[in-house]
Parts: structure tokens; C-alpha cells; sequence
């Protein structure tokens, strides 16, 4: 396996290189920044399908991400994929004492809570003022919420029941309606925000990823949409011609359809 990462490190290198590609030398960390968002997504579509032969190929396209990255930091003097490397292993090694040192620990909730007391003393951390100020802004928002929402409860910022947990989605919907009732647009997308947030954390404690959960939907619209655009190419019906009762039978026909 080394060799085979070698042989990456030096291919990536040569790219760059003086006889390399003039494409791959132009690029730039912003430039490319996007792959590695674009690669890590393709990848949970092959876990979401089961595919090992997906999944194989997509962690490729992440981990050359990762040495094309570390590539241009070197050659800019900043560090190398050895850097790289040594970084999380001796990070992973000081955050998990219960393993490699003596520390004891008797569920994962108590790994959880050292883990971030051991974050909080790692240099360039120390000015963090709020358990929330390192989780990106730039991450898709369900999974920002989930990730706060996570955060927080480690304190224990968090209800112990569900029943108050749907009781908040119940009671933000209304506030909703109300908003909606009243023509105010800005307060309506401000409400709808928080019915987002509190279905996010309806999902959280059921374990379910509302990232996931709603990429699956879209996914399953998709495919019923599908299903009706061919109906009605077989039909030589432009779909701008069909009522809404057709379109609306052809939707429920999708579903036993297509599923």
C-alpha cells in the first residue's frame, strides 16, 4: 500500500511539474476547491447505493484531492502530505488516551466529553470562546444544524424526551402559518428556518441523518418525475398540455411504479 501512495505522491508531482500538465499546474487550493465537495458527495451516492466498485473509485478521487493539495502546499514551502500524515496520527493518538494512555473511560459519552475538553487545550484552539466557533459556515445547512445541535447537547443543551422536541416543530409551524397569514415574507422564511432546525433535531434523536433523509427524497421525486415525462413522451403529449388531475394520477402511478 506505501508504494501505491508513493507512486500517487510522485504522479501528482510530475503532473505539476515543468513537463507536466499546463492544466493541473495552473490550479490553485480555490481553484479546485470544489473537487474535493464534488468527490466526497459522489462517494456517498456510492454508500447510499451499496456500490464497493463506487465506493473504491470515488475514495481515489478524494484521496488525490488530498495529494494534489498537500502537492501545492510543498511546493509553496507551507508543508507535505508527510505533514499531513504525522498531523492526524498524533492527533488521533492525543485525543483517544483511553487507548494509547492510561485514561479510563466507561461509555462513549464519556469519550465524547474528553474529546472535547482535549480539543479545547490543542494549540491554536485555545481562543475558541464558544463550543459552536469551529464548525464551518460553509457546510450544507441540515448538516450544520445536526452538527450544533450535537455540539451542544455533549452539555447536556438538550431535551431528554421527544415529546417536547415535536411539541417545538408543532408550535414554530403555527408561528409559520401565522407569518404566512399576515403577508410577512421575511418573518415566514425566518419561522420556516426554525421548523428546518427543530426537524433536524426531531431526525437527531432518532438517529436519523436529515442531510440523508431529504437527499433521498429529492432522489425519489426524481425518479417519479421520470416516470411521468416518459408517460407522456409515449403519449407524443407535451407535458405543458396535461392537467394537473393527469399529471396527479401519473404521480400515483409512479409510486407503484418506481417506488
Amino acid at each position: 500500500m506505501g508504494k501505491e501512495i508513493e507512486r500517487l505522491i510522485a504522479i501528482v508531482s510530475r503532473l505539476r511539474g515543468p513537463d507536466g500538465c499546463p492544466w493541473d499546474s495552473e490550479q490553485t487550493h480555490k481553484s479546485i476547491m470544489s473537487g474535493l465537495l464534488d468527490e466526497t458527495y459522489e462517494f456517498f451516492e456510492g454508500v447510499e447505493k451499496d456500490e464497493p466498485e463506487i465506493m473504491q473509485e470515488e475514495l481515489g478521487d478524494i484521496l488525490l484531492q488530498v495529494v494534489f493539495h498537500a502537492q501545492m502546499a510543498k511546493e509553496a514551502g507551507r508543508f507535505d502530505i508527510e505533514a499531513v500524515a504525522h498531523a492526524i496520527c498524533e492527533k488521533l493518538i492525543r485525543r483517544h488516551p483511553h487507548v494509547f494512555g492510561e485514561t479510563q473511560v466507561s461509555s462513549a459519552k464519556e469519550v465524547l466529553a474528553n474529546w472535547e475538553q482535549i480539543k479545547k487545550n490543542e494549540k491554536g484552539k485555545e481562543g475558541r470562546l464558544s463550543l459552536v466557533d469551529d464548525i464551518p459556515d460553509a457546510l450544507p445547512a441540515l448538516f450544520r444544524a445536526e452538527k450544533i445541535q450535537r455540539r451542544v447537547a455533549r452539555v447536556g443543551f438538550d431535551w431528554q424526551e421527544i415529546g417536547p422536541v415535536l411539541d417545538k416543530v408543532e408550535e414554530e409551524f403555527a408561528e409559520f402559518r401565522e407569518a404566512l397569514a399576515h403577508k410577512d415574507t421575511t418573518h415566514a422564511a425566518e419561522e420556516l428556518g426554525d421548523i428546518l432546525f427543530a426537524l433536524v433535531n426531531v431526525a437527531r434523536h432518532h438517529s436519523i441523518c436529515a442531510e440523508d433523509a431529504l437527499r433521498m427524497t429529492v432522489k425519489k421525486f426524481a425518479k417519479r418525475f421520470r416516470y411521468i415525462e416518459e408517460q407522456f413522451a409515449g403519449k407524443n403529449k407535451p407535458l405543458q398540455e396535461a392537467s394537473l388531475e393527469e399529471l396527479d394520477a401519473c404521480w400515483e402511478e409512479s409510486k407503484g411504479k418506481v417506488g
